[in-house]
C-alpha cells in the first residue's frame, strides 16, 4: 500500500465520503479509515484508482500510510466518539503530526483537546465545515482555528476543496485555540434563525394569500434572483416545486411538522445569554423546534381554543411585505450572530475578523446569501463596527422594510398567525434602537426588594432608597 498519502480521515459515512473524494480529485491522495468494513469498500470502489484515494479498518495501516507531518481529519459525531478516535490515533502518531475534527464540536471540548494535545506534541485543530454532503463533495465552506503554523500544513488542501467565490476559496485561518468551531457554532445560530423566518414568511403566504404550492415555487425563485438570493430561499422554491412520490400533491405538505436538531443552535443561545449578548431572532428559532416537538399536545390544544379566520389579503401587497420583512428579518438575525461573534472573540482571545469571516461564508456554506457582499463591505469599512444595524450602509436598507415587519406581525397577531422569528426581529430592533428603554422601573424594583442599588441620569453615583 502507498506510504505517502497527503490526507487521511476519520469516518466514512456520507459527509466524510464525499469530502474525502473531493480531496483526489483536486490531486491530494488520500487514505480514509472506518470501522465498518461496508464504509471502506465503498470509498475504495468510488475512488476507482487506489494511488488517489483508498481506505482501511486497521489504524496501524491508516496512519503508516500517510506522509508526515500527518493530516488526520475527523468527520465524526460530537462528543464522546471523538475522544475515542484521538486515544486510538495516539500510539500510532509522531510530534507535529496534525488532527483536524471537522464535526460540531462544542468549543470548550476542543479547547481542552487541543492542551491536551499539545502537551504530547500534537496539534489539534477545531475546523467548522459547512454546506453538507453536498458541499463536501463539490465545495464546502471551511472554518479552521488552531495553532497558525500548523495550518499551513493543511492550507493548500482546504484552499482546493473549498467552495470558490469569484475565484476566492471560502476557507481562511480564523483565530487560535477553539476560534473555527465557535465561528461554525454561530454560523449554525444564524442558520436556525434564517430558517425559521423563511418557514413563517411560508406560513403567512398559504394563510393570508391563499397562495398554491406552484405560486410559492414561482414567487421564491424570483427572489432568488432579486435582494433576497441565497441557498435558503433558493432550495425552498426548489422543494414548493417537488410532487409527491407516494401520492397526490406537494410533498412538503405530507411532511410532519416536528423539526430536529443537533445541538448548535441550543449551544448558540446558551453561549450568548453567558456572554450576555442578545439574539433573539435565534433563541426563538431554537424555542420553536423544542414546541414543533409538542405534536399531541398542540394538536390536543388547537381543539381547546378559538383562533380568528385569517382575512384574505390581497396576494401582491402580500407578497410585497413578505419579501421586504423577510430581508428585514434576515438583516437582523446576521446582526445578532455576528455581534455575538464580536463580543466572543475579545472574550475567548480568538482576535477574529468579522469581514474574513464573512466572505467565506458567500459560498460553500447553509448561510449563504448575496446580503452577505454587502455586510463584508460594512465589516471591511469599519473594523471596529460592533453591530451591523449601526453600518451608515444599512440605515437605509433596515428604514425601507421595517414598515412591512411590522405590517405582517400586526397582521398575523390580529388574525391568529404566529410569526414568532419575524416578531422577535421585529422587537430586538425596536429595542436596539431605543435611546430609552423602561428598565429603570426594574432596577427601582430591584433596590425596593433587594436593596440592589440603581445609578441616576441627573448625577454619578450609585444610589439606594428606602423605599418603604
Amino acid at each position: 500500500m502507498k506510504n505517502t498519502y497527503d490526507f487521511g480521515l476519520i469516518g466514512l459515512g456520507v459527509m466524510g465520503r464525499n469530502f474525502i473524494l473531493n480531496v483526489a480529485d483536486n490531486n491530494f491522495s488520500a487514505m480514509g479509515y472506518d470501522l465498518n468494513e461496508e464504509q471502506v469498500k465503498a470509498l475504495i470502489a468510488e475512488g476507482e484508482d487506489p494511488q488517489k484515494v483508498n481506505a482501511t479498518s486497521d489504524i496501524q495501516t491508516f496512519v503508516s500510510s500517510l506522509s508526515q507531518p500527518r493530516k488526520i481529519m475527523l468527520l465524526v459525531p460530537a462528543g464522546k466518539i471523538v475522544d475515542s478516535v484521538i486515544e486510538s490515533l495516539l500510539p500510532h502518531l509522531d510530534k507535529n503530526d496534525l488532527i483536524i475534527d471537522g464535526g460540531n464540536s462544542f468549543f470548550t471540548d476542543t479547547d481542552r483537546r487541543e492542551a491536551y494535545l499539545k502537551e504530547k506534541g500534537i496539534h489539534f485543530f477545531g475546523s467548522g465545515v459547512s454546506g453538507g454532503a453536498k458541499g463536501a463533495r463539490r465545495g464546502p465552506s471551511i472554518m479552521p482555528g488552531g495553532n497558525k503554523e500548523a495550518y499551513k500544513e493543511v492550507q493548500p488542501i482546504f484552499e482546493a476543496v473549498a467552495a470558490k467565490f469569484k475565484g476566492e476559496p471560502c476557507v481562511a485561518y480564523l483565530g487560535p485555540k477553539s476560534a473555527g468551531n465557535y465561528v461554525k457554532m454561530v454560523h449554525n445560530g444564524i442558520e436556525y434563525g434564517l430558517m425559521q423566518l423563511t418557514s413563517e414568511i411560508y406560513d403567512i403566504l398559504k394563510k393570508a394569500g391563499n397562495y398554491s404550492y406552484d405560486e410559492l415555487h414561482t414567487l421564491f425563485d424570483s427572489w432568488n434572483k432579486g435582494r433576497l438570493q441565497s441557498f435558503l430561499v433558493e432550495i425552498s422554491a426548489e422543494i414548493f416545486n417537488r410532487d409527491d412520490d407516494k401520492g397526490p400533491g406537494k410533498l412538503v405538505e405530507k411532511i410532519l411538522d416536528k423539526a430536529k436538531q443537533k445541538g448548535t443552535g441550543k449551544w448558540t443561545s446558551q453561549n450568548a445569554m453567558d456572554l450576555g449578548i442578545p439574539i433573539p431572532s435565534i433563541d426563538i428559532a431554537v424555542s420553536m423546534r423544542e414546541i414543533s416537538a409538542l405534536k399531541e399536545e398542540r394538536v390536543q390544544a388547537d381543539k381547546l381554543y378559538n383562533r380568528p379566520e385569517p382575512a384574505v389579503m390581497d396576494k401582491e401587497e402580500l407578497a410585497k411585505w413578505a419579501e421586504e420583512a423577510l430581508y428585514f428579518a434576515f438583516i437582523t438575525t446576521y446582526a445578532q450572530g455576528l455581534h455575538q461573534l464580536s463580543d466572543a472573540s475579545t472574550e475567548y482571545g480568538y482576535e477574529l475578523d468579522l469581514a474574513v469571516i464573512i466572505k467565506i461564508w458567500r459560498a460553500g456554506c447553509i448561510i449563504r446569501a448575496g446580503l452577505l457582499e454587502d455586510i463584508s463591505k460594512a465589516y471591511t469599512e469599519d473594523k471596529a463596527l460592533s453591530n451591523l444595524l449601526l453600518s451608515p450602509n444599512f440605515v437605509p436598507k433596515v428604514q425601507s422594510t421595517v414598515t412591512s415587519a411590522r405590517n405582517l406581525v400586526a397582521y398575523a397577531a390580529k388574525n391568529g398567525i404566529p410569526l414568532p422569528g419575524l416578531s422577535n426581529s421585529l422587537t430586538y430592533f425596536d429595542t436596539y434602537t431605543s435611546g430609552r428603554l423602561p428598565l429603570n422601573l426594574i432596577q427601582a424594583q430591584r433596590d425596593h426588594f433587594g436593596s440592589h442599588t440603581y445609578e441616576r441620569t441627573d448625577m454619578e453615583g450609585i444610589f439606594h432608597t428606602e423605599w418603604e
